[in-house]
Order: C-alpha cells, then structure tokens, then sequence
C-alpha cells in the first residue's frame, strides 16, 4: 500500500509501517494545503491518508474520495502516545478499502 500521513503526525510513524511505500505531507510538499485540497493531492498518488483530525469527514464532502482515511483518536500527536496504536494502524492499513473511513482508537 502507498500511504501518507498527515503533517500532524510524527515521521517516526513511518518506520513502524515498513511494509508500505509511506511519506508525509511535508515530505510531499504539500504542507499547509487546505483539506479538501490535500484530500484532492493525496488520491492521486496514494491508497491510505492517515490523520487525527477527526473533523475532516465532516468538514469535507468524502463521498467520490478513493482512498482510504484512517483517523487516529488520541489526546496528542506525540509518538509515544501513538505507539499503543500502531498494531491496529498495522492492520487497517492492510484492510484498507478504497473510499473507506477507518476510526482507531479513543
């Protein structure tokens, strides 16, 4: 799978995902882009966006989005928070539909 994720995320996620092509938005050059902008960018390159922002499914029209969203609930982006995630990141990444939204986590 190609996954990105989101500019929020530590790029130490990325190693923890090695069975996959992985990057980051900012490794893209795509930091600072708006949601549906970024949504727009990443569905062409990529089979998985990984983000915590929770409000994006609300706030974007995700209906014709190809990708999957895996959204990560957690009280702060800090790598050793987002540790306990990684065996359920692991396994959505490798479930992961296209145009499906994916919630782990709190």
């Amino acid at each position: 799978m190609r996954v990105i994720l989101d500019e929020c995320l530590p790029r130490r996620l990325i190693r923890d995902l090695h069975d996959h092509t992985v990057t980051t938005v900012p490794g893209q050059g795509w930091a600072s882009r708006s949601n549906g902008e970024l949504l727009a960018l990443v569905q062409d390159e990529f089979d998985v966006f990984i983000t915590l922002d929770k409000s994006l499914e609300h706030q974007q029209s995700l209906a014709n989005v190809r990708i999957c969203i895996v959204v990560l609930h957690a009280v702060n982006s800090r790598y050793e928070t987002l540790q306990p995630l990684i065996p359920q990141i692991r396994d959505a990444v490798a479930r992961a539909k296209p145009g499906s939204i994916i919630h782990l986590g709190n």
